[in-house]
């Protein structure tokens, strides 16, 4: 069986789709006015803003307050039959991004059995960076008694040839419409087709024969290969795999294999798609000895050949070449002397996203700043391949306003 299947999949009949659309709850943390001019756009209508947790709750007084809501709305809406079923679908997505740019995507869900989290796994489904365990918990409330899900997660594959998705967007004008509209907050256009059928069958017979071939990409390449990698919302699927285990581990010896908890919808993108772009995420280092600390990264972890990053302190700048022994990352050689040297030295290190800020923060005494180079596409699979996780912070994919918004749902109770 594939790990990534045709689901049930619950669409809204809304009267304003807009209003129903709204961005991840992982997205504008600190940033409370955004949440409140969402409530206040989507005031009255049917909208995922009631059916979601922004994660600026987590922690607080409003959690289990919100969550109980939450659940009750859930309830209420499929009693009020806002939702009808489309068996067996997936739903082919192109998102306009803020370049103008269209991303394509396609929904479904995944067998949480061919997907582990954990440092180490070789199952066909993978996370691309540490899961911090911690931040399931607060999640699992939220997920554990509700009725339906709606999903931000950005699941990726790593089609060179493009057999999987873009066939599907090939045929479009033949497929059913089933939403175009401007989504709210800046979000830019979306549009769905309903695919269903011999389109579905047919995706599923490229999605079996690109699994049994995908290990050919990797040949040479230490480590276990894999079908797919969480892009985005890697702890709300962990959170939904974390439910699953509890069920599994409240029922034994009953059979669950059949059971919609076994599942969790996403959505899944390739990484060789024209609008996937990965951006760099650097590192700055305050309050340290930034002599002292360059000099033991040229000791410690450069080599001839190696990957070029370029490093400044104040005015001064200069290149250093990380070991590829060490790493199939240029970040993975940086992080790993990083993590190990402050731990024995002075120094706090953050993560920057663009080139101008990181340069002018190296201009502070006691700092060094590195610009790391943009990751290629393919180094994403061969990375977490090999290195079995990627450091934390190694790329942004898109800009906030780009993550997914909450859109389709299943029901998984």
């Amino acid at each position: 069986m594939n790990a990534f299947l045709p689901a049930d999949i619950l669409f809204p009949q809304v009267d304003s789709m807009e209003k129903w659309a709204v961005i991840a709850c992982d997205q504008f943390t600190s940033d409370p006015a955004y949440w409140d001019r969402v409530r206040k756009n989507a005031e009255g209508a049917p909208s995922t803003i009631n059916l979601i947790l922004p994660e600026a709750e987590l922690g607080t007084e409003k959690e289990a307050a919100h969550t109980a809501l939450i659940n009750a709305t859930m309830a209420e809406y499929i009693q009020k039959n806002i939702f009808k079923t489309l068996e067996n679908a997936l739903v082919y997505v192109e998102r306009t991004l803020e370049n103008g740019t269209v991303r394509k995507g396609l929904v479904g869900m995944v067998d949480l059995d061919t997907y582990d989290y954990s440092i180490g796994s070789t199952s066909a489904i993978r996370a691309t960076e540490r899961t911090v365990v911690e931040r399931i918990p607060p999640r699992m409330r939220v997920r554990r008694d509700a009725p339906i899900e709606l999903p931000h997660i950005l699941m990726l594959c790593d089609d060179h040839d493009k057999v999987l998705i873009e066939p599907i967007g090939e045929k479009k004008a033949e497929l059913e419409k089933l939403y175009d509209f401007e989504l709210m907050e800046g979000g830019k256009q979306i549009a769905g087709w309903l695919v269903q059928g011999e389109e579905a069958e047919a995706f599923n017979a490229r999605l079996k024969e690109y699994t049994a071939n995908v290990g050919k990409k990797y040949e040479g390449l230490k480590g276990v290969p894999m079908v797919f990698a969480v892009g985005d919302g890697n702890h709300s699927l962990a959170t939904a795999k974390s439910c699953y285990e509890e069920l599994k581990a409240q029922n034994p010896g009953v059979d669950l294999s059949t059971h919609p908890a076994r599942y969790a919808l996403v959505e899944l993108e390739n990484i060789h798609d024209e609008a996937q772009v990965f951006e760099p995420i650097h590192r700055v280092i305050t309050k340290c000895d930034p002599r002292a600390l360059l000099a033991a990264l040229q000791a410690e972890a450069c080599a001839e050949e190696g990957f070029a990053v370029k490093w400044y302190i104040g005015d001064e700048s200069g290149t250093v070449y990380l070991d590829k022994a060490k790493s199939q990352l240029a970040v993975g050689v940086l992080q790993g002397f990083l993590d190990a040297y402050l731990k024995e030295n002075p120094g706090e290190i953050d993560y920057i996203h663009d080139d101008d800020a990181l340069i002018a923060l190296a201009q502070q005494e006691k700092s060094i700043g590195f610009l790391l180079p943009a990751m290629e596409k393919s180094q994403l699979f061969r990375g977490v391949i090999a290195d079995g996780i990627l450091p934390r912070k190694t790329f942004s994919m898109g800009h906030s306003r780009e993550k997914r918004y909450y859109l389709e749902g299943r029901k998984i109770k």
